[in-house]
């Protein structure tokens, strides 16, 4: 059969790619300090590099001492000069691509540059990699008999010169080398379509009738099409439109909340999900062993690491340090330098080393996303972690979720008030909210403090969102699909507010 010997060429050829990840894997400092001298050195006569004397820097203490942490609102500028077509200043090769981010839901964009280097040693790389470990994984892999159904954002030509913007899929999928868009559906022009809603349903038109054996794409807007796909079918599970469907590649949001849903469209045993780590900026981190729920923190992508301890985190003013320092169960928040031309750049994501030989990762939330307005130190881990313990001992689901602060008013003390749009509803919201209450106070002790006989914080108001209340919230804010997020934990009561006026 021609698929057959098309899946055994593309496997051996990906397997050979696990030589060089066993590299890193047995080198791994060395791997990083080789890297971090290799960007420096590219970048020497860049206005970047002139500024920041990269010439003179010949190790990691150097290169510490010369170059401040940096957060986008400090780079901006020179990111606009690029936009209007003025190259060489932080990166040496000609940068037309810039990523428009999307991982929040604020007004104002940012646009990361994506150089030749980081699309092709970083993104296109990874792309390769997440198929070679699965497939040395999965040796009756029959990825390659059919197509990888992808789900990515929008593409637009920034007008005035000659540079392009987009969410990073857009990017990725514009420029895919020809054997990975041969393996895709749909086809590019519906793939990059702009309006979400009638994309979807092209989507789908494109689809139904190939033959589909893995998923890419966030885990909550594809559920949003898989359920399209039962609908416009009458279907009873997706396995009944694609029963070749064999792996999902996911990423870009916790996939803990959404696993029973999927499990209920996907009822296979045995079938497979592996999450990957991404973001405009880089490609960090990918599951590299079935059925688990850590990330190996992949080195030769032209990426240098370094963490700073949230417990000394002081944004652009901390101090951050090296991979070859890092330990495990430690709250770190993610400094990069990259060959896109970002110089120890804060991403803004927080992760836990699970391991350090090899290094692996779970990602623990945002460093913006998490509430403290009481000293509780709430993170996306916590609450989610949370979540999980309640929807099981009530039998529920959610779909969306955001979390917000009540504020002390007078004599009334703060509390937490939580919006859940549930899949599949709690009895008794009340018991629902003792649980999560309870599981918080287990897996914060600074949560558990403060809630100390109501000491500072009152139990949490939990509220039942109507159905589609989240997808309405993003329509409005023009950020249906792609990696567009629902915030999920704030210090501010802006975005529950207006949820309530949508309610």
């Amino acid at each position: 059969m021609p698929f057959q010997f098309i899946n055994s060429i593309i496997s051996w050829f990906l397997k050979k790619r696990k030589h060089q990840i066993e590299l890193f894997l047995k080198y791994p400092i060395d791997v990083q300090e080789e890297l971090l001298l290799n960007l420096v050195v590219a970048a020497d006569h860049t206005e970047f590099g002139k500024q920041h004397k990269f010439s003179k820097i010949k190790n990691y203490n150097d290169f510490r001492a010369n170059v401040p942490i940096q957060k986008y609102e400090t780079i901006e500028p020179l990111i606009e000069r690029c936009r209007k077509g003025e190259q060489n200043l932080f990166w040496p090769t000609k940068i037309k691509w810039f990523a428009k981010s999307s991982g929040t839901t604020n007004a104002k964009s940012k646009f990361i540059p994506v150089s030749d280097e980081a699309l092709e040693d970083c993104h296109f790389k990874a792309g390769k990699d997440m198929l070679c470990l699965y497939i040395n994984n999965n040796q009756d892999a029959q990825l390659f008999t059919g197509k990888s159904l992808r789900l990515g954002g929008s593409s637009a030509i920034y007008e005035d010169n000659e540079t392009y913007f987009g969410d990073l899929s857009a990017i990725i999928i514009e420029n895919m080398p020809f054997w990975a868009d041969y393996s895709s559906a749909p086809r590019q022009e519906v793939a990059l379509m702009s309006e979400w809603e009638t994309k979807m349903e092209a989507i789908i038109d494109a689809t139904i009738h190939e033959n589909i054996t893995s998923l890419v794409g966030v885990p909550s807007w594809m559920l949003v099409l898989l359920n399209k796909v039962l609908e416009k079918t009458g279907k009873n599970n997706i396995l009944e439109v694609w029963p070749n469907l064999e792996v999902y590649f996911h990423g870009g949001v916790n996939f803990s909340p959404y696993r029973e849903q999927y499990e209920k469209l996907i009822p296979r045993k045995g079938f497979k999900y592996y999450e990957t780590y991404n973001a405009s900026e880089g490609f960090f981190a990918i599951q590299d062993r079935n059925d688990s729920n850590e990330l190996l923190l992949m080195l030769d992508y032209g990426i240098f690491y370094e963490f700073i301890p949230m417990s000394e985190y002081e944004g652009e003013n901390s101090k951050a340090i090296p991979l070859s320092e890092v330990k495990t169960d430690v709250n770190y928040a993610v400094v990069i330098s990259t060959n896109g031309g970002l110089w120890r750049y804060l991403i803004g994501d927080t992760i836990k080393f699970t391991s350090t030989d090899p290094y692996r990762v779970k990602i623990t939330g945002r460093t913006k996303h998490h509430i403290n307005v009481f000293g509780e130190e709430l993170i996306i881990e916590n609450a989610e972690e949370a979540l999980k313990s309640a929807c099981e001992k009530t039998d529920s689901t959610i779909k969306e979720y955001t979390v917000a602060p009540i504020f002390m008013n007078g004599k009334d003390k703060g509390a937490h008030e939580w919006i859940i749009e549930f899949d599949n509803q709690p009895q008794d919201l009340h018991f629902f909210t003792e649980i999560l209450d309870n599981a918080l106070k287990n897996c914060n002790s600074d949560y558990e403090a403060k809630r100390y006989n109501n000491m500072t914080l009152n139990m949490p108001k939990v509220q039942q969102a109507r159905e589609g209340l989240f997808y309405d919230w993003l329509k409005q804010k023009g950020k249906l699909g792609g990696q567009h997020k629902v915030p999920r934990l704030s210090n501010k009561r802006e975005f529950i507010e207006e949820l309530h006026q949508l309610a």
